[in-house]
């Protein structure tokens, strides 16, 4: 009897356990209903040559390594994320004694809109999304920094999208 009773009981918490953590979700409520995602060419608004490529590259990447949401074409997808690079710096960042650039800043700014493709309903979007690099003055290029920035760009929009909560 008392074994039964026990048996009763691990059973019983079991599927009490395993009901409320099935109801538990890890994508953002915004997310409801989207598990595709398309990623058209972003647009170039600066001088710099290839950054939209770069970037639109990298954000697809980024999603196809964070796996939450699958990447299609945007015709196909239940939300398209839309994006202008709008603006790109490079400034000094840290000096030696002599007031001589030892590190600069890169630093590659987005208009971006994320939204669901067929109710054309926004689900976020952010006018000034910043990316930001340093690199050595001396040891490395502004073209690595810029590579920084694009690869802290592109973290960023994917978290934004999938972890928005």
């Amino acid at each position: 009897m008392v074994r039964k009773t026990f048996l009763y009981l691990v059973i019983g918490s079991a599927l009490t356990f395993y009901v409320s953590c099935g109801v538990y979700s890890f994508s953002g409520s915004a997310l409801s209903g989207v598990r595709t995602v398309g990623v058209p060419l972003f647009e170039n608004q600066t001088t710099e040559y290839d950054l939209q490529e770069k970037l639109t590259e990298k954000v697809t990447n980024s999603f196809i390594a964070d796996n939450t949401l699958k990447v299609v074409s945007a015709r196909r997808a239940d939300a398209v994320l839309y994006g202008v690079v709008t603006r790109y710096e490079r400034k000094s960042h840290t000096f030696d004694g002599a007031g001589n650039t030892m590190e600069y800043i890169t630093y590659v700014y987005v208009a971006l809109r994320f939204e669901k493709r067929t109710e054309r309903e926004t689900i976020w979007e952010d006018d000034n999304m910043e990316g930001w690099g340093i690199y050595d003055a001396i040891e490395e290029t502004e073209e690595e920094g810029k590579e920084r920035a694009l690869d802290k760009l592109a973290e960023d929009i994917v978290d934004r999208t999938v972890k928005g909560w």
